[in-house]
Formats: structure tokens, sequence, C-alpha cells
């Protein structure tokens, strides 16, 4: 089944590497990429709470396992896009492509200094010293993604989630997952039971067409509404038609920031990899990352928040708290 994003970012995969070279190139020379302008005062002290950092493959290989190969996208790309945006801050995501080797990710956070934090991925093999070091170096959380590969299994989320929060043990980090809000439903009680904070990526996985009654998502609503949970207003084209502003996001959006605005985070999920493996392209090939204008984006959150200090608590108040900034 082809999904709404392979249809809506078809033609713009089809230009191929070389288009998106040239767009990478044009950035790195202005210094800022090019995006729509920011049309609210965002707040100082301002964080994107998902992106992602990919490097050269020779320094920082991928997991032979991956399920996608993304293109690079640099500290210094991100730099610029953040001084376009007027952030200040910054979350540095471990991406599923590199596994339980977090050597790029910890070394974006060396990059950026004491303006990131980072959520790093783990295993049974993942020693208590070398998660130590990485508490040092700025790691906040561990993450679970089972979207990205189409898991969908509850017993399996159990799982992982059971494990996770036993590898966090008494580190003050929080777990975060990406997954969908069946999924969701499925853990609610472990949720509600977690001995430390629980985020849920990119509105929890929910579907704009789906709307709030689709299945799981009031397990969502509640876990935000009772503060068990945080949700990221993050990706929206992950779960939208409407390109660029993916405004049939809004009334998910709305029921989730009506819920518990001290509970919502945002987040561009830059580069924006595309994870999805069309026909005719191998998992192995370098797939340029999805057209998204960041700046867009931005100005539809200042209209699901239009409150100075709403925007104050998600962009600066809730994630300082959170990732101890």
């Amino acid at each position: 089944m082809v999904s709404r994003r392979a249809i809506l970012f078809g033609v713009a995969a089809a230009a191929g590497t070389t288009a998106f070279g040239r767009r990478t190139a044009a950035a790195l020379a202005t210094g800022a990429p090019s995006l729509t302008p920011v049309n609210f005062a965002v707040p100082a002290g301002a964080c994107d709470c998902h992106t992602h950092v990919i490097g050269d493959p020779r320094k920082f290989p991928f997991s032979p396992s991956r399920s996608y190969t993304p293109a690079p996208a640099s500290v210094d790309e991100l730099k610029a896009l953040h001084r376009a945006l007027h952030i200040s801050r910054v979350v540095i995501v471990q991406p599923s492509v590199y596994g339980t080797d977090n050597r790029c990710t910890l070394d974006a956070l060396r990059q950026l200094g004491v303006s990131a934090r980072g959520i790093a991925v783990v295993d049974e093999k993942s020693s208590g010293a070398e998660l130590d070091e990485m508490d040092g170096a700025g790691i906040r959380g561990i993450r679970i993604n089972l979207a990205t590969a189409g898991q969908t299994d509850p017993d399996l989320a159990r799982k992982r989630f059971d494990a996770a929060i036993q590898r966090i043990g008494g580190r003050k980090w929080h777990l975060q997952m990406y997954t969908t809000p069946p999924v969701i439903a499925a853990i609610h009680s472990r949720v509600v039971a977690a001995p430390v904070p629980v985020v849920f990526d990119h509105f929890g996985g929910a579907q704009a067409a789906g709307g709030v009654r689709q299945e799981g998502f009031d397990s969502l609503v509640d876990l935000v509404r009772t503060g068990r949970a945080y949700v990221k207003l993050s990706a929206p084209y992950r779960g939208s038609s409407q390109q660029p502003a993916f405004a049939d996001m809004t009334p998910l959006a709305a029921a989730l920031i009506h819920a518990n605005l001290a509970r919502i985070l945002w987040g561009t999920d830059w580069p924006h990899p595309d994870t999805t493996v069309p026909a005719g392209r191998s998992a192995m090939d370098v797939a340029p990352h999805l057209p998204i204008d960041d700046g867009v984006a931005l100005n539809q959150f200042g209209m699901w928040v239009p409150d100075p200090a709403g925007r104050q608590q998600v962009l600066v108040d809730n994630p300082a708290g959170l990732y101890a900034f």
C-alpha cells in the first residue's frame, strides 16, 4: 500500500539527490536555509525538541540492518536552520539507522555544547559505565522506535518498555517512544505506573485522517491530561496529507493542547528523513530528505498556540524542565 507521505513527496523525491545537494549547498553558502520567515516572536531559550544529525558514513557507519539510508545532515546545517527560526536550544535524537551506536549523536552534542541535549538508543549490552558517560555528555533519555520498522505488536512494546525502564535505573532520564495510538492504549497502565517521564514522538503516531476518534488516541490524550506523558507536536507531515502547513493535524493538536499544555513539546524532526523505501529503491540507497518548510511548520504551531504565555511554556519552560537545560 502506498502511503500518503509517499504520494505527497513523490515528485520531490523524483528530483533525486542532485536537487537535494543543490539545496544543501545553497543553505551552507548563505548561512541559512531557504524557508518561510517566522511570523511571531519566538521566546528566548526556545527549544527544538526533535532533530537528528547524520554524519559522514566513513566516520559514523550506518547499521547494516537499517530500514532506510538518509542523506547527510550536519551540525552546521542544523545551526543555520535554528538561526533562521530563532531557536537557541536543541534535542538531538538518535536515529534508527545507527542502531545502538550513539557516536554520531554524542559528537553532535560535543559540537553544540550546553545548548544541546540528546536521546540515545541502547540495549542490554550497553554497560552502566557507558550510560553514565552518556549522561555526562548530555543524554537525557532512551528512545524506543517501533513505528519506523512498522512494529505494532503490543507484547513487543511492553517488553521494550520494561527493558528501557530497567536500563534507565536511577538516572534522571526519561523514556521516549515512537509508536502508534493503538500501541499506546495497550501500554497505558505501564505508562501510568512508570517511575520516569514518558514522551511520545510525532503526535503519538496519530493520523489526521483518523481524527480525534481514531483507535487509541483517547489513551494518549488521557496520559497527557493526567500528566503521565508528554507528547511532541513534531513531524506533522508524518500524519498529514496537506502540504505545506499540514493544517489537517489541527484537531489532533487542539485536543492535546487542551488536555494539558504543561505536557506539550514542539520539534521539527529535521532533517526530515524519508523512512519509506518505494519500489525501485533499496534500503541501502541514499534517500533525499523530505522538502519540509520548517518556517511554515513553526508558524502553524504559532496558530495552534496563539498566546505568548502558552508559547513560552511549550517552547521554553517544558523542555527546560524535562531536559534539564
